[in-house]
């Protein structure tokens, strides 16, 4: 990836990134810090003025018409796992490697993502008028989804993520990681930043709180329309990204139409499904168990210490059965021998709250208690086993 210009400047400003909803009003009362000098193809720019338009292009929830070639890698410092090479599309590939992603928004709800592996290629494609197809290549499979007439328009991007939820765009990283920072978060800006061959801005999230095992984010926004391009997220003491995502290549025009146009191949089996309003796959398949899993569900800390605790067990894996499990296995690995290879190199902890196993990474800690809990966060192993405390 580039390097830092050796022009930009960072000037800190200690404003919560939590607040930024606010910020778009507070622009026209003039700049609270002085205006960062970078590259003179890219107007000055305050973090104040750069976050307002990083909310504007957020609440259009749709990304503008563009192309391009999205390259995700994770270096999380995890041990071997039973995940079979290339499986682009399983979110449990993603836990390690570098992945690549290609990606089409044509407007209007259309939508095409392809993710390619080394013999074989998955696409979503959303035509933008009710119909969307999930093309596996491989298994010559293609499943056809269809909007109810009365659902109403759905959101093209929204559908992908839930039909590949191993795919993941600049943008929604950047979504998510905003979510987490808050009131401890010092914000940098630098100018002068080349991505995918566009001057970029780039804002650096540093948190605050000891707690945390991020070191400090790398947002790069487009110096023309303030769409993410990278998301670099570094570890306490570590000089290279535990996790990147960026484009390789962007083009902000309109595709050509027969992107979004799919029609399966003779002999490939094809399977009919139909949003009924609630969730993604036949009846919202899936919607109920999500409910039932986010009532479970228990945070502690805030921000960048957030801790998430939900029910959990090995025997809950165990009991995928048929068709579910034989997904997983096709699309990356079986979670149950993933999980089970990450708890070999589990560490024994005990205390107050009773005992468990606790995995560390450079990015991320999880706490599988023997009461039957999940404890995870970007945190050290301290602070998860405070949150076990709380029953």
């Amino acid at each position: 990836m580039p390097s830092q210009s050796r022009r930009a400047r960072a000037v800190r400003w200690g404003v919560p990134v939590a607040a930024i909803a606010v910020v778009g009003a507070a622009v026209g009362t003039g700049p609270v810090i002085a205006a960062v000098q970078g590259d003179p193809s890219l107007p000055d720019r305050t973090a104040e003025q750069l976050l307002a338009e990083v909310v504007k292009a957020g609440r259009e929830h749709r990304p503008p018409v563009m192309s391009g070639t999205v390259v995700e890698t994770a270096s999380f410092g995890l041990p071997s796992l039973p995940i079979p090479s290339g499986a682009s599309s399983s979110p449990l590939s993603l836990l390690s490697g570098s992945h690549t992603m290609k990606v089409w928004y044509g407007g209007d709800d259309k939508v095409r993502l392809a993710l390619p592996g080394p013999m074989s290629e998955t696409d979503f494609i959303s035509d933008g008028k009710g119909a969307a197809w999930l093309w596996d290549s491989g298994k010559n499979t293609a499943t056809r989804y269809t909007l109810p007439p009365d659902a109403g328009k759905q959101d093209g991007a929204r559908a992908a993520r839930t039909a590949l939820p191993g795919a993941a765009t600049p943008g929604e990283v950047a979504a998510e990681l905003l979510k987490a920072a808050g009131p401890s978060t010092a914000v940098t800006v630098e100018n002068g930043q080349q991505i995918a061959g566009r001057a970029a801005y780039q804002l650096v999230l540093t948190p605050k709180d000891s707690a945390s095992l991020v070191k400090e984010v790398k947002l790069a926004l487009d110096g023309e329309n303030y769409i993410p391009l990278r998301v670099q997220v570094f570890a306490k003491g570590t000089a290279e990204p535990a996790f990147e995502v960026g484009f390789s290549q962007v083009t902000f025009s309109a595709p050509a139409p027969e992107n979004f146009a799919f029609t399966p191949p003779a002999g490939a089996k094809v399977e009919q499904q139909t949003i009924d309003g609630r969730g993604w796959g036949p009846k919202g398949v899936g919607h109920e168990a999500m409910n039932d899993g986010a009532k479970k569900l228990r945070t502690f800390g805030s921000g960048w210490a957030t801790v998430v605790e939900v029910p959990f067990s090995l025997s809950d894996l165990s009991r995928q059965q048929g068709d579910e499990r034989a997904k997983w296995r096709g699309g990356g690995g079986d979670p149950a021998q993933v999980a089970d290879s990450l708890l070999k190199s589990a560490k024994q902890v005990s205390g107050p709250w009773g005992s468990g196993r606790v995995l560390e990474s450079k990015l991320v800690s999880a706490l599988l208690t023997d009461d039957g809990r999940l404890l995870v966060g970007a945190v050290t192993p301290q602070a998860l086993t405070e949150a076990a405390g709380h029953k």
